[in-house]
């Protein structure tokens, strides 16, 4: 009995591991993919974190600056686009019929579904180290706590959002109609976060619709790490995000069951 279980285990993870490792052959292969996807957000905390930051009088409601301010959010922004828009190799896949001949494989679809989220969570996890490096220059100040803190709400963001952009990517079948959907959902995600602003004193209609999005509590949680402020506390963040992340977890597991592979 045991030893039936351990070769059940060894071959979900093996499984699991095989879809994980071509994803990231595939991401090694196109180093350009890397410093495209980084351009946005060092574009964002250097020309309008420095730019919008000396030119205006806008609180942030801290000590910090606007640049140190909004870089969390920035570090938020890499995991949405990167994270969301990895559903379109899905529509690759397709095209190129290698999801029709990983479909006809004995793994079951929730082992493959996971597997293309964590390469696609490690994908984005290695644009957030190369961010972090960059906060440490401009003066954000690390400790071991608040790295693993930081780390850990990158994931839980990284594996919700990318659940999210393969849950989508199941249903379409051109990339065109894919990134047309996918914009009314990234910039939302962004722009209601807090990411660019305090949410202190917001319109009642502006605050409703920023505390119905998640990426809110992963940004006040990376601020909180960062930076020991934020508007709620750590736990709760946690607790929210959590919540999300299982709802969006289930989301693109079931619709990536449901997926036709051709």
């Amino acid at each position: 009995m045991k030893s039936t279980i351990s070769q059940t285990s060894y071959y979900i993870v093996r499984s699991i591991y095989a879809i994980w490792l071509r994803e990231i052959k595939v991401f090694l292969r196109e180093k350009s993919r890397l410093i495209a996807s980084l351009f946005t957000p060092l574009l964002w905390l250097f020309i309008v974190g420095s730019g919008l930051g000396s030119s205006t009088n806008t609180s942030t409601g801290s000590e910090f600056s606007y640049q140190l301010f909004i870089f969390p959010g920035i570090v938020s922004m890499s995991i949405i686009f990167t994270s969301v828009f990895y559903g379109a190799y899905i529509i690759w896949d397709r095209k190129f019929d290698f999801l029709k001949s990983v479909m006809v494989t004995p793994v079951r679809r929730e082992f493959i579904f996971l597997g293309k989220t964590i390469g696609g969570m490690t994908n984005s996890m290695i644009q957030v180290i190369v961010l972090l490096f960059i906060g440490f220059l401009i003066g954000v100040d690390y400790s071991a706590l608040s790295l693993i803190q930081i780390i850990f709400i990158s994931l839980l963001l990284s594996f919700l959002l990318t659940s999210l952009g393969l849950g989508l990517g199941s249903y379409m079948y051109s990339l065109e109609g894919f990134q047309m959907i996918v914009s009314f959902v990234v910039f939302p995600l962004f722009f209601l976060s807090g990411a660019l602003f305090p949410l202190q004193n917001l319109p009642q209609w502006l605050y409703v619709l920023t505390s119905v999005d998640p990426a809110t509590y992963a940004v006040d949680a990376l601020r909180i790490s960062m930076l020991g402020t934020g508007n709620f506390i750590f736990e709760y963040d946690v607790l929210i995000l959590f919540g999300f992340t299982l709802g969006f977890g289930l989301f693109g597991m079931l619709s990536f069951k449901r997926m036709k592979a051709v």
